[in-house]
């Protein structure tokens, strides 16, 4: 069966989870399901006329926020919203800090806002006052979501995304501005399918910016890579020109169908050493997908700056949620949300006693029915791994989910997820924290960020999509992250929360 076959009949599936209209004329049969990342299958349903596009709000200005600043440290930081309060959704979030300005931010999102469903919002005063921007596309082109962020050394801002339907099949896609958002270059392609009628699917963004390190400023984009029978292999692209031109590398063998690689992230230690995560499942779940399976999450290196990977490593091995609301890696319960488990990895790049160790972030399925958030660690350049360490402690039986990590410049360990600890029902939940400064032997004491709950249901889709990941990223001692928050009532936003942590 072909991709756009079997693509069609996923949206039975899709309307059903997300409570939206089928188009009068669609005739969409019982069928299979697609694994592509939550953002793509919204938008080409949205573009297709098989969802209703959520209602948009203007664009033209944000509007300000207090002063991201808190004192005493340690202390929460005040949460703001990024994207601002719109009657449309705003999520999947990353977040950047220029090394060379903390006080210049970037983050994005899948923003229904934006006729091309990619917005990115920059801040130059420390996350008060923040610009938007709606990405271009290519032509033919439309936008599939995934963004990702980033800055260089010389503090070149850096977005990133899908535009599907380009001549290519779909394309990622960047943009540079030199001038932190207040001007950004035309869309330019910088990563194209490897397989014929192929996808590229969830990117990620990471640059180099160690200034010890052989290839400084290099940019970094791992992408899925599917065939049209959904066999696939993650692909790590790289520049060492500022995006002028793209070498794009297959780290692994393909996975045959219904074995699947999806989910990537990246982290570069101070050498220039890259390292690429990433879950590899198989669809033979009880619902004919990943969702209530045993997944292995794995980890690949390249030392010659993306040019060649190493044989992938076993990070550890995870159980899926449960597939109860027909997304294709599980759902988080009580809800008609998809969840992903995307190992989240950082390398401690500082001169302290744990330097060049690698960490990585997830959640496995506890046999009392309910997600926990883990860290596991490797002392020997991801090689071999710890037994995964619990980040929360055992009074938490509720929900620990889209987590996100990365390690200060003193080698503090950053973890941030979504958690439902503090409500009996399992169904709002808020963003936390913790930190771990003897080498992800010990967690400590979870910190909350947010000083609002989220309810999932109100998402701005009914209760069916809140996008596939969050974001996290250190500023010297201030470790800021992002969420899709639902404070308002109506919709998801780019809600950004933090910590000052002062040891």
């Amino acid at each position: 069966m072909n991709t756009n076959s079997r693509f069609v009949r996923v949206f039975l599936f899709l309307t059903t989870m997300f409570g939206f209209a089928l188009a009068a004329t669609a005739q969409i049969p019982d069928g299979a399901r697609l694994p592509y990342s939550g953002g793509v299958l919204v938008a080409r349903a949205i573009r297709s006329g098989l969802m209703q596009r959520p209602g948009q709000s203007g664009l033209s200005n944000l509007g300000s926020n207090p002063n991201l600043n808190c004192s005493p440290a340690p202390c929460v930081l005040p949460n703001v919203q990024a994207s601002g309060i719109g009657t449309s959704p705003a999520n999947e979030t990353p977040v950047a800090v220029n090394p060379k300005n903390p006080k210049q931010l970037l983050t994005g999102s899948n923003d229904y806002n934006c006729p091309n469903i990619q917005g990115f919002y920059t801040s130059n005063d420390g996350g008060t006052t923040w610009t938007r921007t709606c990405m271009g596309n290519l032509s033919p082109g439309a936008g599939d979501g995934d963004p990702g962020v980033g800055y260089d050394l010389n503090g070149n801002a850096y977005i990133t995304g899908i535009d599907g339907g380009t001549t290519d099949g779909s394309d990622i896609i960047f943009e540079k501005s030199t001038d932190n958002g207040a001007t950004w270059s035309n869309p330019a392609a910088a990563v194209k399918p490897l397989f014929s009628g192929g996808f590229t699917d969830k990117d990620w963004l990471q640059i180099d910016v160690s200034p010890t390190s052989s290839h400084k400023n290099n940019l970094y984009i791992s992408v899925t890579q599917f065939d049209p029978s959904s066999n696939s292999a993650i692909s790590v692209s790289h520049s060492s020109d500022g995006g002028a031109t793209w070498t794009t590398v297959q780290v692994d063998t393909m996975q045959t169908y219904p074995a699947i690689d999806q989910f990537s992230d990246i982290a570069v230690a101070k050498n220039g050493t890259v390292y690429v995560s990433w879950m590899r499942c198989t669809a033979n779940g009880p619902t004919s997908d990943c969702g209530g399976t045993a997944a292995t999450l794995v980890i690949s290196k390249s030392t010659n700056g993306g040019n060649t990977w190493s044989t992938p490593k076993t990070i550890a091995t995870v159980n899926l949620a449960p597939d109860t609301c027909g997304a294709f890696y599980g759902c988080l319960p009580n809800t008609n949300e998809r969840v992903s488990n995307i190992p989240s990895i950082g390398v401690d790049n500082s001169t302290g006693p744990f330097r060049g160790h690698v960490y990585a972030g997830f959640y496995t399925w506890n046999p009392n029915a309910y997600m926990e958030e883990e860290v596991a660690h490797s002392a020997n350049g991801g090689v071999t791994w710890s037994t995964p360490k619990r980040v929360t402690p055992l009074s938490d039986n509720h929900d620990q989910f889209f987590n996100w990590l990365n390690v200060s410049s003193d080698g503090v360990v950053g973890v941030t997820w979504l958690d439902r600890r503090d409500d009996p029902a399992n169904v709002k939940y808020e963003a936390f924290w913790s930190t771990s400064t003897n080498g992800g032997g010990t967690f400590l004491p979870n910190k909350k960020l947010s000083s609002v709950a989220s309810d999932p249901h109100n998402d701005g889709f009914s209760g069916g999509f809140m996008g596939d990941y969050t974001g996290n990223a250190w500023a010297g001692e201030k470790l800021y992250a992002t969420y899709c928050d639902t404070r308002s009532l109506v919709d998801c936003q780019d809600e950004l929360v933090g910590y000052f942590d002062k040891p």
